[in-house]
């Protein structure tokens, strides 16, 4: 296979992939980003961009420095993508999204604590919430990598969540099962505070997924 059909490839599967998201109900209109590390820089979903208007053509080549050619502009919030593929070497990509009950509970400004086993598939017993900061900052970006250092996933407070993963397809994934956890944690809070695994039951989870290979994609 060619480079050109090496990127062409990558720019079809952001695009397949964004429009999937969208139908899950990850992005709406003009919210959320996916991008791919290529070569050594990276392919990422434009400005603006929406289920109605993604297309191969459209994704932007983006060093990590944010140099770009081209009409069309790429997320405001690459510095994100970048800073993330800059800090972690095994991020081959990173997935953005504005879905309602990450939302709702970045907006407390709180982690997703271990509530349920299944938390732990993002690498520990919680996700964390980075403060708030000004979208497409470098602010913002410093903060959401250095997150990510021990988790696949993040909060990002007041906004929505990000996460890297080892291709495309496992970090929609990853958005997905946030939104779910989010969606039930929310839904058990309604209740009264959930209870939280304890420590010794922690250890027995990542025991146990570690030699079935369950669930981690950091």
């Amino acid at each position: 296979m060619s480079h050109e059909q090496d990127e062409q490839a990558v720019r079809e599967e952001i695009t397949t992939c964004y429009r999937y998201s969208a139908g899950l109900g990850l992005n709406e209109l003009s919210s959320g980003n996916l991008s791919c590390r290529f070569e050594d820089g990276m392919l990422i979903s434009p400005s603006g961009a929406s289920e109605a208007n993604i297309a191969p053509e459209r994704i932007v080549r983006v060093s990590l420095d944010g140099d770009w050619e081209g009409d069309v502009k790429p997320s405001s919030e690459w510095r994100m993508h970048a800073e993330i593929y800059r800090q972690h070497e095994r991020a081959r990509a990173v997935v953005h999204t504005h879905s309602d009950h990450c939302v709702a509970l970045s907006c407390h400004n709180e982690p997703l604590p271990g509530f349920h086993y299944l938390v732990g598939s993002f690498g520990g017993d919680d996700v964390p919430c980075v403060p708030y900061s000004t979208f497409g900052t470098e602010t913002l970006a410093q903060d959401a990598a250095s997150a990510l250092k021990e988790r696949s996933a993040c909060l990002l407070g007041s906004h929505g969540m990000i996460c890297r993963a080892g291709n495309l397809k496992s970090a929609v994934e990853l958005a997905q099962r946030l939104e779910i956890m989010c969606r039930q944690y929310l839904l058990a809070r309604q209740y009264g505070e959930p209870d939280r695994l304890t420590s010794e039951q922690w250890d027995e989870f990542f025991d146990r997924a570690r030699k079935v290979s369950y669930g981690r994609y950091i």
